[in-house]
């Protein structure tokens, strides 16, 4: 059985067909309407999707923000243009006429990373830095959802309490500092108005303020790990998202890491799935909700 995967994030929207070997056929991807309305997201997904739905017999979509009894709620409503509400599931099985289910993306891509770990731990922590800085956490092999679809939000623990407000409405969340949009949000004079890539590329060009930025991130991250390591005891965490998968960007985590007292080390692993995690975890989950 063919699964219509869709990952919605804060800068892009992908969809997949995955069978059920974990195999991603006709990927598609497109970027996030800029637009605040429900009407331009629904627009988007059915424009991403139709080349796709015949061959599909459910779908599981991976999303940024809460999913709770299948709507999406924005922790960071900047994250996908100020939308706060969305009838996720719902607005899917109208688009498509096929049953639907909707997760978190970071708990989705958690899902995946954890079947690709072979399943070596029972206490696996995924964490994702890109456009925000979400999480996902398996405990004793059980992927935790929460009972309001909050565990997992790691990007708005606290990094600095003199730091940034983030648009959750908290003072210094890592998320604030770290993610794609924290890193942009701080950048002052040439750096002013560039995206995280490009002050990525400026970082690597040797940018004095650019590699600052960068590396303040990676500290927060840093932290943020071992903060986890502290409450879960895990055994690896695996890092994912456009920020945590730039070139040179997990080293310095790990360099930073190193620096915290040995009893929160932790090994640190690149995402394997990269950027397809997400889809693929969310049809993992779907080959056992929707059978």
């Amino acid at each position: 059985m063919t699964t219509l995967a869709i990952d919605l994030g804060g800068t892009k929207l992908a969809a997949a067909l995955v069978d059920e070997s974990g195999r991603i056929r006709q990927r598609r991807e497109r970027p996030t309407p800029a637009s605040q309305t429900p009407d331009a997201l629904k627009a988007a997904l059915t424009d991403l999707v139709a080349p796709l739905v015949s061959e599909a017999c459910r779908v599981a979509v991976a999303s940024t923000g809460i999913i709770r009894d299948g709507t999406l709620r924005a922790i960071n409503p900047q994250n996908l243009g100020g939308l706060l509400h969305f009838a996720l599931v719902n607005t899917l099985e109208n688009i498509t006429g096929l049953p639907a289910i909707a997760i978190n993306d970071a708990q989705a891509a958690a899902w995946a990373e954890y079947h690709a770990f072979d399943k070596r731990v029972s206490e696996f922590i995924f964490i994702t830095i890109s456009t925000g800085v979400g999480g996902g956490i398996v405990c004793n092999g059980t992927l935790q959802q929460g009972q309001g679809g909050l565990a997992g939000h790691v990007g708005h623990t606290l990094a600095d309490p003199q730091g940034p407000r983030c648009g959750c409405g908290r003072v210094g969340c890592v998320e604030a500092i770290a993610s794609g949009r924290g890193i942009a949000a701080q950048a002052r004079g040439d750096l002013a108005g560039l995206d995280a890539r490009a002050i990525f590329t400026q970082a690597a060009a040797g940018h004095v303020q650019a590699q600052q930025l960068v590396e303040r991130s990676a500290r927060a991250v840093a932290r943020l790990i071992a903060d986890l390591k502290a409450t879960t005891d895990c055994g690896c965490v695996v890092v994912g998202g456009s920020v945590g998968l730039a070139e040179n960007y997990l080293s310095q985590v790990q360099g930073f890491l190193a620096e915290e007292p040995s009893v929160y080390h932790v090994e640190v692993y690149a995402a394997h799935h990269r950027h397809d995690a997400g889809l693929l975890g969310a049809a993992l989950l779907a080959q056992g909700a929707l059978e």
